[in-house]
């Protein structure tokens, strides 16, 4: 007997940081559950690490990817636009080109699935009349925000970041103005009309996907479900799915920094990375490597070429990430790298995160906290000092410090020594580096963290096994898009598919 499979198209937005976790998802989707994806990839502004990822010999044969052409959206832009702004419009640009190749499918899909930045795709879905999901990429606590988002934006006036109390979301911890999501901290800006605008449309969708669990964010998943001011949106039933991770198993054995990994004791390293868009500011960058010396302790540190100028000393977003970055680390304070040989290791802006965090020799992750790094680091069971950056990461840093208590959150230090609430422009100096890292490594508070997040660590494998939450409820989902693919079997042929509804079978 043959069964049909549904196809499920993605459309992640452009920047590694988003393609990863839908290109994961898909991946999952695909292994676990039994459905066929077609991951729909946006080229314009794409890094060569972009062309790196999508060539990964360990993606399954049932998840193709189709890459939409490269555009001159210059025009398009307006001057000085923040990223928030460049990927929307780089989403709105590109979708007469993912209707194109919509339509290049044998079959009209089961569902198309966007991230936070993809809503403007719910046009070509709706044209289609294929069902549209979203796929929320970080925590439940920011997307119950986004969901009130409309109405906040009724109710206060001024800015958000005037408000001490900070912004409150029915049934979940405020967020303080220094926490704000960047699009948050300039209402004039028009990237803070186009956040409004994509959680505006969030109610549009059947349903909402979020990579997070049960026992990691309760409280948020439980304002989204039942709060009377998020339900009656109306906010679309909401399923979470996560953790969804790179495999560990998937990174090159050649790379050098695993070799050397193998020659450290157990958890004795700690690893700091950035993620994929994060740099710090010349002064920022010599203020941590003088940390991690004067720390003493083990170190692998993924690094990047700094920014010019202080006002950047919190970190930056980059278009773009080039491979000649960083080949020399001639950025580095003088005679570092000879001074920590051997303890500790520069790499070129990039090392297999995954695998890093989940070797033996590694006791911690210095992070920017974004979600996917969040993620990794919880399920390679890890504790972590985070250093946020920018979009929601200081959101992120809070509830890892505060809220779940596997983090330490580092302090920048005022003109005047202290360290102020509002850290924006602020640098973390060296002897706050050293402490953090000493805390995390070898205090009694890092091994609070180490067990605690031991915890988390447990019940996300338990959430992603068969009978888990998180499992349980993905499957929901699959089952959804089977039942409406079989559904769409019994109406008459679209002619702009020559295939039928099932693009694959399955004996």
């Amino acid at each position: 007997m043959k069964l049909s499979v549904p196809n499920v198209a993605i459309l992640p937005s452009p920047g590694i940081g988003h393609l990863n976790p839908l290109l994961e998802f898909a991946r999952h989707i695909v292994a676990v559950h039994g459905v066929s994806a077609t991951l729909f990839v946006i080229s314009t502004g794409a890094s060569p690490r972009q062309r790196e990822l999508l060539a990964d010999p360990t993606l399954p044969p049932a998840l193709r990817i189709v890459e939409l052409p490269d555009l001159d959206v210059s025009s398009a832009l307006p001057p000085g636009a923040r990223a928030q702004t460049r990927i929307s419009v780089i989403v709105r640009e590109s979708l007469p080109d993912l209707r194109a190749a919509l339509f290049g499918l044998t079959a009209r899909p089961a569902a198309l699935v966007v991230d936070l930045f993809g809503t403007d795709a719910f046009d070509v879905a709706d044209e289609l009349r294929v069902p549209k999901y979203l796929y929320f990429t970080t925590s439940a606590w920011l997307l119950a925000q986004m969901m009130h988002l409309p109405a906040l934006d009724r109710l206060v006036r001024g800015e958000f970041a005037e408000l001490r109390e900070g912004v409150v979301v029915p049934g979940c911890n405020p967020i303080l103005p220094r926490d704000l999501v960047d699009p948050l901290l300039h209402r004039e800006d028009e990237a803070y009309s186009w956040f409004l605008h994509h959680a505006g449309r969030f109610s549009e969708a059947r349903g909402i996907l979020v990579n997070t669990w049960e026992g990691l964010e309760p409280a948020a998943l439980a304002a989204l479900r039942r709060e009377p001011a998020l339900v009656g949106i109306p906010t679309p039933r909401v399923f979470p799915v996560g953790p969804l991770t790179k495999p560990a198993d998937g990174a090159d054995p050649r790379y050098g920094c695993l070799t050397w990994l193998d020659a450290q004791p157990p958890k004795s390293v700690l690893f700091v990375a950035f993620g994929s868009r994060g740099t710090l500011s010349v002064e920022q960058t010599t203020e941590l490597a003088l940390g991690l010396e004067q720390s003493g302790q083990r170190f692998l540190w993924a690094a990047r070429r700094p920014t010019e100028g202080k006002s950047e000393a919190l970190g930056a977003y980059l278009p773009a990430v080039g491979e000649e970055d960083d080949v020399q680390g001639d950025y580095l304070p003088q005679g570092f790298r000879e001074r920590t040989r051997e303890k500790g290791l520069v790499v070129s802006s990039w090392a297999p995160q995954p695998a890093v965090l989940s070797h033996p020799a590694v006791g911690a992750f210095l992070t920017h906290a974004g979600w996917n790094s969040t993620m990794e680091g919880v399920v390679a069971c890890v504790p972590m000092i985070a250093w946020p950056l920018y979009a929601e990461q200081r959101m992120n840093a809070t509830m890892l410090s505060q809220d779940l208590g596997v983090a330490v959150r580092v302090r920048p230090r005022g003109a005047d020594g202290t360290y102020p609430a509002a850290a924006a422009g602020l640098v973390v100096g060296r002897e706050e580096v050293e402490r953090v890292v000493r805390l995390v490594m070898e205090g009694e508070e890092g091994k609070a963290m180490r067990e605690r997040v031991g915890e988390l660590h447990r019940d996300a494998y338990r959430s992603l096994e068969e009978g888990g939450a998180s499992r349980r409820a993905l499957a929901e989902v699959v089952d959804g898009w089977r039942n409406g693919m079989r559904e769409g079997l019994k109406q008459p042929a679209d002619a702009r598919w020559t295939g039928s509804y099932m693009i694959s079978s399955m004996s």
